[in-house]
């Protein structure tokens, strides 16, 4: 789907009332995009990381969010979960709003 300027703009007030109502009816845990301006890295289980995402598949089954001073450290715990997890994972930027 693509969004008019004005479109994102209603978009994006509609969804801040969402936002707002879930945090009242107290359910709303953290919220935030992916940095699609910062490339994934793929972790594989033994460590060795390489740009992109897994290759032929789309499917994220989960995710954990850590906070990691530094991308070299993000990748090190990248590698546990995928030797615990059995498979590759995807290391994503996450953008922070604090507005949400």
């Amino acid at each position: 789907m693509v969004l008019t300027d004005e479109q994102l703009a209603a978009a994006a007030v509609d969804s801040r009332a969402v936002i707002e109502e879930a945090k009242a009816a107290g359910v709303y845990v953290f919220g935030g995009g992916i940095a699609e301006q910062v490339g994934p890295v793929l972790v594989s289980e033994d460590g060795s990381a390489s740009d992109g995402t897994y290759p032929g598949s789309r499917l994220n089954g989960g995710f954990t969010v850590l906070e990691l001073p530094t991308r070299e450290e993000a990748v090190k715990w990248a590698a546990k979960l995928a030797q615990a997890c059995r498979c590759s994972q995807e290391l994503r930027e996450f953008m922070y709003d604090p507005a949400s």
